[in-house]
């Protein structure tokens, strides 16, 4: 691996040598064999690849391999004697048996084994040439007894020094030779007291065993001649002999005479480059910055003395440089380098170590570097966790621990120059190395005392310490912080934004990485460099949150809202939502706050003089609950007394009792202040009542605002601010009712009042209403029943129908400003009492004349009047009874008629009540006689308007007995005012005449009574002026024929002035009465609407001024229909298929039903005869309305039509022909469509109309998805089959109609079918491929029909198949399935669940066009289990002898049964188990027994039913010592000598059981050479000595596993003791004790088991 992997070639063989090696000295000259190379190269992949095997050459080649080491070749004696002792199968792995000696070695190398790198060509080169191959020796330096067996002599150190170099080409050889040396005995000395490598090597021959050889990333092995260059061994002295390329990737230029690299620029591509063995010396480096795809550079064997230059490579991952005259290692960073070759340099320190993130394999053999004690461990520390192997060997576990016990920062002070030292100075002496970098940085007198940061952990806070002392003491130092995040050495650090602070929290991502603190100290305002400290890495959370810090924040006093402050460290939780609550902590406990359970709680009253504990218990979101922390606050103050929301409760109205409230706060409340104040007219305040919170509002207060002041005061007198609350101004109290009473007697008639006190307002504008009731219950839950309205009077007399009832009285106050107060209410003490029937008073009214109305009135009383009888009487004198005036019988009044003049009229009245009972009748006669009246006229109107032609009529009213001939006369009146008398108009009524127009007409009366007296005269005012009448129609008559056809006239008489434009309007009356306005001047011709209907004019009379009349109307009888005849018959133009529809005219009523005759003539008819029409045509039709076809096309047509009125009355019949004779219809296709036939077949079909169908076209058409329609070639029949072309589009049938005189029509195409697809895909079966057996995977193959048109549609559109595996629910003839949800794929792996159950498939298809066949399915039968097999099989505990371990894996195969375990221990560095008697569970138990060792678990897993799996092991580090009992272990052992005090079982019956009585002291006493077991001596006996021995074997010490106090210690055959002691800790220590002193005598040193330095 050390050479390039490209050079497979193969080379001329190569003549052994028979010379003595020889070493390469810097002046030699180079001359090699051009086979050296490819042997070189076979002979490392062998290595790493094929068992090591002797050789049969008796020369020996010495080899310069890239890496630094000079491969050796061994003769045929030493070779064999090597592989006697030495030589275990590599192939082995880590199960190693012991040497066997090897009697024979075949001097072929084996090709079985050979890698698949190597080519068949290298496989036949390697046979035909002589085997070229290290001898496997030991990587110790130090193997004298190997040496002088092969030799005889002692080799020289240059020997050594190859042979050493030599091996490290076998990556197994260090066990190798360590387990041989073992077995022999062989011990080896010190050649080199300086170097620790040999002690290294012996730690690590355990760890060695799992080691694997480093391979190089792999490139292509069998590139072209364009891509590979090989010049090895040329003498090339400059690149620019050669001809590179950027297309070069493989370029070997090892075994020149190179010095400079000028030209390499140009391999931009090249990815291995060789330039070993060339006379490189300056650091010049530069070039190769373009090789950016560099991944293998070999520069070993130059002289070059720096890296310096060397530029940063992106994917360089395997470098180089031994065998140079290297110093250090500085160069630029390397982000994937994997392997470091450096061995054979002069490298002497790790200053300016390179950043190298990706380094597994770090080689610096044969360098000054290797004196530095601890190098390995300081290689762990600047490379990091990536770095596997160091000078091609495993890590060393104890040097990863030493590694592990250095300070963060020792990486950066490596790089910086530190001198390495041990971990226990490596605290001090770093820091004092970082001090020293400081000093000139940090300000004068100022020193740093502390620089570090804790161990960071996920989401916990992580704190940085830095102190400095300032001896100056002038100012005040003040740090800033900047933390920053690295990779997982303290390299690539980036500043973390905004973390400022001394604590930075780590967040997840930055687990596994490195933090560093910059703290920047200001001094006076001064900034100095800053200083830092490295973590180690972030180590992942717990998961489990803690609370940090917990305070509470807000001022603690009542009233105040307090808030709980959790800092909380999540440490790797889903931060969560905690669990919060309040306490109130008093004298006497705490106790909980009810609804207290969030974040904020606000203090109470309650709270007072009390402290709070605020509890929080931080949860994470996954359920994960911290501890519990709380935090006591001091005690609670009361708030400082003040009063808020300070209101007055009430209307503020005179004569109100208010209140007033306010909420205190401060304490509990003590005598706070209350005062009530009126405001006066100048706006102060007037104090009107204190101390307290109601008041009464009096008169005084109307009309002014009050004021309420409150003046808070706790329990110790301390006066808060006072607040107040102002009313509106107070109103007046509305008017109130109080002491109301009834007063008088409750007796019908009776008067009776109310008598009360009002308070705000006046008595006097007060209201009374008056009612009754029929209960004497105030308030009154029935109605109650008004007797009178409101009046402002307090009296009332009792009416009538209060009788019975009890009286009430409303009492409604009402202020002097009229508002009304709340009525109030009286009631009388009894119901009202009734009297008997009679008449308190009689009298009549009126004036005893005539034509005057007298009226009667009374008073009646008692009770309930009935029907009282009235009676009139006429007397002659005025003693005589009288005679009754029937007339007047029964009423009130009478009226005084003409014959009661000269007599006396008198009233009588009989009271009746509603029972029946009469009373005193009563009587009033009249004093005078009745008199007539003077002749007047007591009214005199002219009545009429004054307009022409009115009758103008003088109503009179005449009074004063018989009136006689009354005297009129008329006057007319000019506009001057000239009257003169009407001649003959004496009468009591006149007409206006024209003449009379313009004059004011007016009428004189003198009354004249029979006796002749006249009266006075009376003018009546005069009336005009006159003028002219409306106009009016006086007569209107209708004139003419009442009949169809006919004309009407009218006639009309005008007055009113000069006759103007009359209006005349014609309607059509119908017999439902509604009618339709005709248009029509002064004659109205009849038509056939008007016949059975009534026609009607209506004449409006219109005056020359444009004044309209009142219209007059006349109508007629009802117009009669005409005889029927048809006035005209045309018929249209005919054309094949469109309908004939004549055009006619019919005369003579409604027509009713016609008779229609249509014939087809052969030529046009001149005289259209009935009978010549009948016998030389063909009747076609006889309808109205006629439709040609295509037998009329090149006829004429007639039409004959009988005009028949609805009565039946038929008129002579018309005829009429058409002009030209029918022509046929323009071609056209009807009803175009396609019909699929079959499955791949379609068929056009249409209908041909327009004469006689010529030679119509086909076409068919393909429309594609978007609608693109193109024509389909040579598809012109009515028939089509489909094509692949056609699929996923649809198919158009086009139909072109051609008639059969050559006229083409239009082209109809039809719908698009559905859209064409392919037969469906079809699966026939499926079968499963593959064992049903648990763990093994089933796969469905489809079977498809096996006709050529389903392996079409396969092979061209199957676009993918889905499928879905089913489990059964149970076992049996009825399955049912369930999906497994995830199970969607070709193939399904069997689970432990499918056992016993079957599983079924269901599969279908999708084509390109995204249809789906049909589902198909197929089962399988019980799946059986499968092998037993444990996986992922481990012991969990944690390392210590005390602890107890447990075995787990993953098991598969079906249900486990009894599975075996058996527990061993492992040596280490030994391939040998030993048993443990009686361990096989799955818990062990650790002892003393096991230090040292591995412990070993043998799995052998068994299914239920007994069938065994495969055995699988798992092992744990060696058992280490519990770290308490190890310092006191290491504490006796370095005392020298112990003693302990141990009890011994006097009887040794095994059956019998221990009791404390049956056991006796001992002394155990044990030192460097022997052991002894002492009996105490007493008052009668001397100390005896029970055993004793020393540790020479065979000397042990044996457990008992079933009781750990007891242990035999067994000095020889017939001298062992058995001791017990109390603990097991004691136990333990005694045993480790024991055997720590008796080490020198075991083969494995307790010293290395325990760790103890010798």
């Amino acid at each position: 691996m050390e050479a390039p992997l490209e050079s497979q070639k193969a080379a001329k063989p190569v003549k052994p040598r028979a010379s003595a090696p020889t070493v390469r000295t810097t002046s030699s000259v180079k001359k090699r064999a051009d086979g050296v190379t490819s042997a070189e190269s076979n002979v490392s992949r062998s290595s790493s690849s094929m068992k090591p095997t002797s050789t049969a050459n008796s020369g020996s080649v010495q080899r310069r391999s890239s890496t630094g080491t000079a491969v050796k070749q061994q003769e045929n004696g030493r070779s064999a004697a090597v592989a006697n002792k030495a030589s275990p199968s590599l192939s082995d792995g880590p199960k190693k048996s012991r040497p066997v000696s090897v009697p024979a070695v075949s001097s072929r190398p084996s090709l079985e084994k050979r890698t698949s790198l190597l080519s068949e060509r290298t496989k036949v080169d390697s046979v035909k040439k002589p085997a070229v191959k290290a001898s496997p020796t030991s990587t110790l330096k130090k193997v004298p007894s190997l040496t002088e067996s092969s030799n005889g002599t002692s080799a020289s150190a240059s020997s050594r020094r190859m042979a050493s170099n030599a091996s490290l080409n076998s990556p197994r050889s260090s066990s190798v030779t360590s387990s041989a040396t073992k077995k022999f005995g062989s011990q080896t000395s010190s050649v080199d007291k300086g170097s620790s490598v040999s002690s290294r090597r012996k730690s690590s021959t355990a760890t060695s065993r799992d080691s694997r050889f480093m391979m190089l990333p792999q490139v292509d092995l069998k590139a072209s001649d364009e891509l590979r260059l090989d010049s090895r061994g040329h003498r090339v002295r400059s690149l620019k002999q050669l001809r590179l390329t950027p297309k070069l990737e493989f370029v070997y230029l090892r075994d020149n005479l190179l010095s400079s690299l000028e030209g390499i620029e140009i391999l931009s591509g090249v990815k291995v480059l060789d330039l070993s063995f060339n006379d490189f010396k300056l650091p010049e480096f530069e070039p190769l910055e373009n090789c950016k795809v560099l991944q293998q550079l070999y520069l070993a064997g130059n002289q070059i003395t720096s890296l310096a230059s060397l530029p940063e490579f992106p994917n360089l991952e395997f470098l180089s440089v031994a065998q140079n005259r290297l110093k250090s290692l500085c160069m630029a960073s390397q982000p994937r380098l994997q392997v470091l070759a450096a061995s054979r340099n002069k490298i002497s320190t790790l200053r300016g170590f390179p950043h190298l993130p990706s380094l597994e394999n770090l080689r610096v053999e044969e360098n000054p570097l290797l004196e530095m004690p601890h190098l390995e461990a300081a290689s762990i520390l600047l490379v990091g966790p990536t770095l596997k192997k160091f000078n091609d060997q495993d890590l060393n576990p104890s040097e990863a621990e030493i590694a592990q016990q250095y300070p963060a920062h020792t990486a950066i002070c490596i790089r910086g120059g530190w001198e390495f030292s041990s971990p226990e100075v490596a605290a001090d002496s770093t820091f004092s190395f970082l001090l020293e970098q400081w000093k000139n940085k940090l300000p004068q007198d100022c020193i740093v005392k502390t620089a570090y940061v804790d161990q960071p952990f996920e989401e916990d806070p992580c704190h940085c310490h830095f102190s400095f002392t300032n001896l100056s003491s002038e100012g005040n130092i003040v740090l800033k912080y900047q933390w920053f995040l690295g990779g997982k050495t303290p390299t690539d650090f980036v500043p973390i934004p905004e973390e400022l602070s001394e604590v930075y929290w780590p967040k997840r991502e930055n687990v596994g990485r490195c933090l560093k603190v910059e703290c920047t100290p200001l001094l006076n305002d001064a900034e100095f460099p800053p200083i830092f400290a490295v973590s180690l890495p972030v180590c992942p959370g717990t998961g489990c949150p803690k609370v940090i810090n917990l305070t509470v924040s807000g001022e603690l006093v009542e009233g105040n809202v307090l808030k709980g402050v959790p800092e909380i460290a999540w440490c790797g939780g889903t931060p969560g939502k905690g669990v919060a609550s309040w306490l109130r902590r008093t004298w006497n406990g705490n106790a909980e706050i009810d609804g207290a359970e969030g974040m904020e709680y606000q203090l109470t009253i309650d709270d007072i003089d009390s402290s709070l504990v605020f509890m929080y218990t931080p949860v994470t979101e996954e359920g994960v609950k911290g501890d519990p922390q709380c935090t006591v606050t001091d005690f609670v103050k009361a708030g400082t007394p003040s009063v808020s929301n300070v209101h007055i409760i009430g209307d503020i109205v005179e004569d109100i009792t208010i209140k007033a409230n306010g909420k205190y706060f401060g304490g509990k409340e003590g005598l706070s202040k209350f005062q009530w104040f009126r405001e006066k007219e100048n706006g102060e305040f007037l104090l009107v009542l204190s101390n307290s919170t109601e008041y009464t509002v009096t008169k005084e207060d109307v009309d002014s605002c009050l004021k309420f002041v409150y003046t808070p005061v706790n329990l110790e007198g301390q006066e808060g601010e006072a607040a107040c609350a102002t009313t509106e101004a107070v109103k007046k109290a509305p008017p109130k009712v109080f002491d109301l009473k009834i007063v008088g007697e409750a007796r019908e008639g009776s008067k009776v009042s109310v008598t009360a006190t009002v308070t705000g307002g006046t008595e006097g504008s007060s209201r009374v209403q008056w009612f009754k009731s029929s209960s004497s219950e105030l308030p009154f839950n029935h109605e109650i029943e008004a007797l009178c309205t409101s009046k402002i009077s307090k009296t009332f007399r009792v009416p009538l129908g209060a009788v019975g009832y009890y009286i009430v009285a409303k009492f409604t106050p009402v202020a002097p400003d009229g508002e009304i107060g709340v009525p109030a209410y009286a009631i009388s003490n009894n119901v009202v009492e009734t009297l008997p029937p009679s008449l308190n008073f009689l009298t009549v009214t009126g004036e005893f004349s005539e034509d005057q109305m007298l009226t009667a009135s009374y008073g009646y009383i008692g009770g309930y009047e009935g029907k009282s009888l009235y009676s009139w009487y006429l007397h002659e004198t005025e003693d005589d009874e009288g005679s009754p005036l029937t007339e007047a019988s029964g009423l009130l009044q009478y009226h005084i008629k003409k014959e009661d003049i000269g007599k006396f009229v008198s009233f009588k009245c009989i009271p009746i009540r509603n029972d029946g009972i009469a009373g005193e009748p009563g009587v009033f006669i009249g004093k005078d006689r009745v008199t007539p009246g003077s002749p007047t006229l007591l009214s005199l109107e002219l009545n009429g308007d004054a307009i022409e032609g009115t009758t103008m009529v003088a109503n009179r009213r005449y009074w004063g007995g018989e009136e006689g001939d009354t005297l009129f006369r008329w006057v007319l009146t000019s506009s001057d005012g000239t009257q003169k008398e009407i001649e003959d108009a004496t009468s009591s009524s006149y007409s206006l005449k024209c003449d009379d127009i313009g004059f004011y007409v007016a009428v004189s009366c003198v009354p004249v009574r029979s006796d002749g007296v006249h009266g006075s005269l009376v003018l009546t005012e005069a009336v005009g002026p006159i003028n002219p009448g409306p106009p009016s129609c006086r007569s209107l008559e209708l004139a003419g024929s009442m009949l169809e056809g006919g004309r009407l006239t009218y006639h009309a008489e005008y007055t009113g002035g000069v006759k103007g434009n009359c209006i005349q309007e014609w309607f059509r009356l119908y017999e439902g009465g509604s009618k339709d306005k005709l248009i029509a001047n002064e004659c109205l011709e009849l038509t056939l609407a008007d016949v059975d209907c009534r026609i009607e004019v209506t004449f409006t009379p219109v005056r020359e001024d444009g004044l309209q009349g009142s219209p007059k109307s006349v109508s007629s009888d009802i117009i009669l229909p005409g005889e029927p005849k048809g006035t005209s018959l045309v018929l249209p133009e005919c054309f094949e298929d469109n309908e004939i529809s004549p055009v006619k005219t019919y005369f003579g009523g409604q027509e009713g039903t016609v008779k229609y005759t249509w014939f087809r003539a052969t030529e046009k008819l001149e005289n259209l005869d009935s009978d010549l029409v009948a016998s030389s045509s063909e009747v076609v039709g006889e309808t109205l309305v006629y439709k040609p076809s295509l037998d009329d096309v090149g006829f004429y047509l007639i039409l004959s039509w009988v005009p028949t009125r609805c009565d039946g009355k038929t008129g002579d019949p018309l005829m009429a022909i058409t002009d030209n004779p029918v022509m046929a219809a323009f071609p056209s296709a009807l009803d175009v469509s396609l019909k699929q036939t079959s499955s791949d077949l379609y068929n056009g079909v249409g209908i041909y109309y327009g004469g006689y169908e010529g030679s119509s076209l086909h076409k068919w058409y393909r429309e594609s998805s978007d609608g693109t329609r193109i024509c389909i070639d040579g598809a012109d029949s009515s028939t089509y089959e489909v094509t692949d072309a056609d699929y996923s589009c649809c198919l158009l049938f086009g139909y072109t109609p051609i008639r059969s005189d050559g006229v083409i029509g239009e082209e109809k195409i039809s719908g698009p079918s559905d859209i064409i697809f392919p037969e469906q895909l079809q699966i026939e079966t499926l079968i499963f491929k593959g064992n049903q057996v648990e763990r093994e995977t089933l796969t469905v193959v489809e079977q498809i029909p096996s006709n050529e048109t389903q392996e079409h549609i396969w092979r061209n559109y199957k676009k993918e198949i889905k499928y879905q595996w089913f489990a059964s629910n149970e076992s049996g003839a009825d399955l049912s399935f369930e999906p497994l949800a995830t199970e969607c794929s070709r193939s399904y792996r069997v689970q432990f669940e499918d056992i016993g159950r079957c599983l079924k498939c269901e599969c279908f298809v999708i084509d390109v066009f995204g249809r789906s066949s049909e589902s198909v399915s197929a089962v399988t039968s019980p799946i059986l289990p499968g092998i037993p097999k444990i996986e992922k099989l481990e012991i969990e505990g944690r390392g210590f002898h005390t602890n107890l371990y447990a075995v787990q894996g993953t098991y598969s195969g079906g249900r486990e049964g009894k599975s075996k375990i058996q527990w061993l221990r492992s040596m280490v560095g030994s391939p040998d188990l030993i048993s443990i008697p009686g361990e096989n569970g799955k818990m062990y138990e650790a002892n003393v027994d096991d230090v040292g060792y591995r412990l070993v678990a043998i799995y052998t897993p068994v299914r239920e039913d007994g069938v065994e799996g495969r055995p699988v092991s798992a092992s744990t580090e060696p058992i280490a010592v519990e770290p308490e009992i190890y310092k006191e272990v290491k504490q006796k052992l370095d005392d020298g000598s112990v003693k302990f005090e141990v009890l011994c079982d006097k009887d040794r019956t095994p059956k019998k059981a221990q009791v404390m009585g049956h056991l006796e002291r001992r002394i155990l006493e044990a030192n460097r050479k022997r052991i002894k077991v002492v009996k105490p001596g007493s008052k009668t006996s001397f100390p005896t000595t029970e055993a004793r021995g020393t540790y020479t074997p065979p000397f042990h010490v044996e457990l008992y596993r079933n009781d750990q106090h007891r242990f035999k210690i067994v000095v020889d055959g017939d001298n062992e003791v058995d001791l017990m002691v109390q603990t097991r800790h004691m136990r333990d220590l005694v045993i480790l004790v024991i055997r720590g002193f008796a080490q020198k005598f075991n083969s494995t040193s307790l010293n290395s088991l325990l760790r103890i330095e010798a």
